[in-house]
């Protein structure tokens, strides 16, 4: 296993969606899809990166929708969070069948699953090399995994957010839906906030803004991506 001394990004702070887990179903968790992704996270373990991992839970349920179809926001957006515990869970246990020490950390107390979320003790596991998966959100309703997973990495004092989505990176518009829609490979906070361009939720981007954490946005299913990227290489969009 390597010491890490070659990576320009040490300490990482991995955010994946929940619907990455879905594959293509779109609902629930592909065991298929699980299993690659915690192929490429025991990879960058094996690199030497240190690693924290937020994962959203819009496979099980998004408290934003939710509260939209007439659901109480505060309680929908609770059930988003237990999502994210589901997705930590399964995502622990695939991994630790593959050698990776882990930890899933809930910013919900639910001891018999999982530990509280403490700072000191989460920088220790991460210290002994092993995955951390922050669960639960902020474990406070009307903040998204975004932000939890922004604010995790200042806490951790990681040098990088990568968010892995199903796109290369940013673009001018939803390359989705327009076809005209311009690739960005670099872009700074202002320029995303600005443009609503929804890399992360306002809240988050600000925060990154303030703390002068970049944020890297790459493709989830090119393979070798995210360790292309913590070593350096231009991967995806850099959002600076």
């Amino acid at each position: 296993m390597s010491d890490g001394s070659d990576l320009r990004y040490k300490r990482v702070l991995l955010k994946l969606s929940g619907e990455a887990l879905a594959g293509e179903r779109g609902f629930g968790i592909e065991p298929s899809v699980v299993d690659r992704l915690t192929d490429e996270i025991r990879s960058l373990v094996e690199m030497g990166a240190s690693l924290g991992i937020v994962i959203g839970g819009g496979n099980i349920v998004r408290g934003a929708m939710a509260s939209k179809e007439g659901m109480d926001r505060v309680q929908a957006d609770y059930m988003g969070m237990l999502g994210t515990i589901i997705n930590a869970l399964a995502v622990q246990d695939l991994l630790e069948t593959k050698g990776v020490e882990t930890r899933v950390m809930t910013a919900i107390r639910m001891e018999e699953i999982a530990e509280p979320y403490i700072r000191r003790r989460a920088m220790r596991h991460l210290e002994k090399g092993r995955v951390v998966l922050f669960a639960g959100g902020t474990g406070n309703p009307y903040f998204s995994t975004d932000t939890a997973a922004v604010l995790r990495a200042i806490e951790m004092e990681s040098d990088v957010v990568i968010k892995a989505t199903k796109v290369q990176g940013v673009y001018t518009a939803d390359p989705a839906k327009d076809p005209d829609a311009e690739f960005i490979s670099t872009i700074s906070f202002q320029e995303v906030v600005s443009r609503e361009l929804g890399v992360m939720d306002t809240a988050a981007v600000a925060l990154c803004k303030e703390n002068q954490l970049p944020i890297i946005v790459l493709n989830l299913s090119d393979r070798g991506a995210v360790a292309d990227a913590i070593r350096g290489e231009r991967i995806g969009t850099l959002v600076s």
